[in-house]
Order: structure tokens, then sequence, then C-alpha cells
């Protein structure tokens, strides 16, 4: 029998991020099989992307449950998925829902789906005010949408074993409903031809430039301080509010000539970017509200025989096999970053493109998918025998 399955996303394409990617593969790989039906609810935005085979796509979701509902309340749905936990609000309205995870979008929630409906006519001149005024108290009834509407989910998909973790000590009563799906890794990525070594080291960073935690200010400081005694160059990928002040930096440490802003690439340079790297350089902080969840980047390096350098913090450590597919330092700090560095830069560290695609290959979205439709199967069944 075929189900009827909704995703809603506030995080799609032609938005890049995590979460972005996680909602385009899911479907991809959803709309792949035969008895599942499968509509994904999206911005208007996305109207210019065209969705997966087997997927229908319609771009009316204003990430605001107040205008929301009335659209999706008599949609033929048999089982809701929210693709994050801010549309975890539509379990509220009594729908068979599941909820993905990632970690950030429980902790500072975003989108905040408790702002009221001010698209409506002749209220735009007020969005402005409102919004730089009345953040703190719609972001506070997110939450309390949240902290009501998850343990109404019938089951919560993680991306890792460490969100689940920072879930439960939250919302302890979704234990029972919780499980641990993980996350993918685009098959396109093994495609990736190892480009012949070059005598100078390619060092990559691909990341939003608008999240501190990220840590790329470390890495230029770290990179400073080795800059005359090895030679290497270090591109960074992604837009973002923080890319000048970086850009800045970099020149004022004397690293103009050995860092590369390149923004946002397509996904053919991007794959290109990876078959040039020699180390893939994601140092992450955890802060309060903020994690990484899983970190899909490291996969993809890995899956394209690029090792990583992580912080052993949050996600980041279910997602390199030490040794294998990348190492860590124990906290992200410009010392141990240098160090890091100084070691992988001579020699000290060798990791394996061979061994790194190994490790990629425990991942898939065919996995995810599986959990997921399980999840649904189940819903479906109880709805039908209720």
């Amino acid at each position: 029998m075929t189900m009827r399955i909704g995703l809603i996303t506030s995080e799609f394409p032609p938005d890049l991020g995590g979460v972005e990617t996680y909602a385009w593969q899911l479907a991809k790989e959803l709309g792949r099989r035969q008895e599942l039906q499968v509509t994904i609810y999206a911005p208007p935005k996305s109207a210019t992307i065209t969705p997966p085979p087997g997927v229908t796509l319609k771009p009316i979701l204003q990430s605001c449950a107040g205008l929301d509902w009335p659209k999706l309340k008599n949609e033929p749905i048999d089982v809701w998925h929210a693709l994050s936990a801010g549309h975890a609000w539509i379990a509220e309205k009594n729908r068979p829902t599941i909820v993905s995870i990632h970690g950030n979008d429980f902790l500072g929630p975003y989108p905040l789906v408790a702002r009221p409906a001010l698209a409506l006519p002749g209220l735009w001149r007020l969005r402005p005010w409102v919004w730089r005024k009345l953040h703190p108290l719609w972001r506070n009834a997110t939450r309390r949408i949240l902290a009501r509407a998850l343990p109404k989910a019938s089951a919560l998909l993680s991306n890792s074993r460490y969100t689940a973790d920072v879930l439960l000590t939250k919302y302890p009563e979704c234990a029972a409903k919780t499980h641990i799906a993980l996350v993918g890794v685009d098959p396109i990525f093994f495609e990736v031809s190892r480009a012949p070594k070059n005598k100078i080291a390619q060092l990559l960073t691909v990341c939003r430039l608008s999240e501190e935690r990220k840590n790329i200010d470390l890495v230029l400081r770290a990179l400073a301080t080795l800059k005359d005694r090895f030679e290497f160059e270090y591109i960074i990928a992604g837009e973002g509010n923080l890319r000048p002040s970086l850009e800045h930096l970099a020149n004022a440490l004397g690293l103009g000539t050995c860092v590369r802003f390149v923004g946002r690439i397509s996904d053919a340079d991007l794959r290109q970017l990876y078959s040039y790297a020699d180390l893939f350089i994601l140092t992450a902080s955890i802060i309060p509200g903020s994690h990484e969840g899983f970190g899909i980047v490291y996969l993809e390096a890995a899956a394209s025989g690029v090792p990583s350098l992580a912080a052993r913090l949050a996600g980041a450590v279910e997602a390199i096999d030490e040794g294998r597919s990348g190492f860590f330092v124990e906290q992200p700090d410009v010392t141990s970053i240098s160090n890091a560095l100084t070691r992988f830069l001579s020699g000290e560290v060798h990791l394996e493109a061979e061994e790194c695609r190994n490790f990629a290959r425990n991942f898939s979205w065919v996995h995810v998918a599986d959990i997921a439709e399980k999840a649904y199967r189940q819903i479906f069944v109880q709805n039908l025998h209720s």
C-alpha cells in the first residue's frame, strides 16, 4: 500500500549547509521507493530547484506555524516528517509525525515558528522593528512549542549518538522513541579522482562563514606560525558575514599569498577542490546552544580520499575514525592546531586515501531512509488499526 509522506523543511537548496544536504539527500532516496509518495514542503526560494525524481516539491513554507498550518492541514498526507526540530510543531496538530534532529535545531531553535503572521498585507512596515525588538520573545515561544511538540512526535531520528544524548538530557521523556539514524554521504564523492601530489600541501575548509565557533580565525593564526617552515595553500570555501574580517585577518597575518577565499562554489567545483586537497580542516567548538551535531563535510572529505583535522568534540568524534580518516586536537586553540598541522605537514601523520574512503562507506542515505521508512510504516499501521 502506498504511503503519502510529507517532508517539511526550511533548510533546502538553493541554500547550502548540513541540514540542507540532509533534506535533499533523504528526499532523493525516499523518492526512489515505489511504495512512497513523497511531497516536500520548502520555502518559496526553492521554486528555482528541480526536485529529485519521484518527489513533488511545494515551495510554500513560510516557517511560521500560524501561516503554514492553514496551507498544510488539508494536504493528503499519511505521515509528516519534520526534517529539523523547528517544524516539530505539526505533532501538536494530532498528525502522525516523525522529527529529524541535528542538535542546534532544538538547542537554539530555528526557524522561529512561533513568530506572528507578519507576512500578512499591511504589516510589512512593522517587520524590521518587530523582528529586532521581539526576537527574544519569539525564540522563547518557539522553545516552548518544541518542549510540548517533541514528546508528542511518534519517532525522532538523530544524526548522531552525541545529538541523541544531548536531546535526552533535555527531553528524557523522548528516550523510547529516539533512534540513531546517522547521516549518509553522496556516492558521487567516491568518484573523485585524486589529483597528482603537489609539493605544496593543499589544505581545505568548507563551511558557512557565519559562525565564530567554526574557528577559521584560529586556523589562520595557527598557519601564521608555520608559514616560514612549510609550503602550503589554504583554501576556504563558503560565504557568510565573517568573510570580510577573516580576509582582513589573513592579510594582517602575512598569509595573503597562501590563503584563498573562493566563496560559494558549485558541486562540481567542490569535488575538484577535494581532488587536490591533502587535508580537510574544521576544528569547531561547542558553545551554549550550538555544536557540530555530526558534520557531513567530514564524510564528504573522507569519501573523496581526504583525511580531516577536527576538534575531539560533539558529533565530529563519530564523523572521523581517528588514525584512519583523520585526527584530532583535544581543544581548538592556536597552539593545539599549530602542533597538529606541524605533525601533518612534516609527514609525522600520514593517512591513506583508500582508508578514508573505506570509513566513509559505512554511511549511506539508503540506511537513513530505511530507518525513516520503517518508522513511517509503524505509524501508518498503528493508524490503520486505531
